[in-house]
């Protein structure tokens, strides 16, 4: 089943000489419980994609579907809503509110949509996130390792139909890359998370089950490496 669809997207910065259209009349559906890898060189679109896909940017043109409804379709309010309930966005740099704890960071989402927290998710979050004896710690007392996996965290406490990453292993060496990917592969398998990831990282991709590669807004591949997550 498809989760995501999306129509002759576009998005163009600019007018008239000085116009750059970073995204190019893109059109793709992701099916529910998916890892996509998004690649492709700097200003190539995937950020702009990204953003476009999870509320935060208006498209210039087209449509985008999350289960079934069109997401610029509704007012500012109404996108706010979608953005803390349907969607976990997750980004290279951390993003944690350096005065909250470890618990209070993941429980965010939830408090500012007025909702109470789930404790027995919460408890499960942690244990999956290795984070248990750090649920009252500050960010500044994490490693980075930590602190992407408590923005990890945070972006599945709501249990969105999608997760977007962009480059989440950006600010990472190489065995904390590694274990932050088992973590979104983890989610993916054990929640039915779609996943979509944007990486330089050609590791990552072909751990994917979809690779979709994008060059000056628009994609000139898309190959499905494995089947379709279980």
């Amino acid at each position: 089943m498809d989760l995501l669809e999306v129509s002759h997207l576009s998005k163009i910065y600019g007018a008239g000489e000085n116009a750059v259209k970073a995204v190019d009349d893109l059109s793709f559906t992701v099916q529910k419980g998916d890892f996509v890898a998004i690649i492709g060189p700097s200003g190539s679109g995937k950020s702009t994609l990204l953003h476009i896909l999870g509320g935060v940017d208006r498209p210039t043109g087209g449509k985008v579907y999350l289960n079934g409804q069109d997401v610029y379709a509704q007012d500012d309010e109404q996108l706010a809503i979608f953005r803390r309930r349907q969607v976990g966005l997750i980004y290279q740099f951390y993003n944690l509110i350096p005065v909250l704890n470890v618990e209070e960071n993941l429980t965010l989402p939830v408090l500012m949509d007025g909702r109470k927290v789930n404790e027995e998710r919460l408890k499960e979050l942690l244990c999956t996130l290795g984070l248990e004896g750090r649920r009252k710690s500050l960010p500044n007392q994490l490693s980075g390792g930590q602190q992407q996996r408590v923005s990890i965290g945070r972006a599945l406490m709501n249990a969105p139909a999608v997760v977007l990453a962009d480059e989440p292993t950006g600010n990472l060496d190489s065995k904390n890359s590694q274990e932050i990917v088992e973590l979104l592969k983890q989610s993916n398998r054990r929640y039915g998370q779609t996943l979509l990831v944007i990486t330089h990282d050609e590791s990552i991709a072909l751990q994917a089950d979809r690779v979709i590669a994008i060059e000056d807004g628009k994609i000139v591949r898309d190959e499905r490496i494995r089947g379709r997550a279980e």
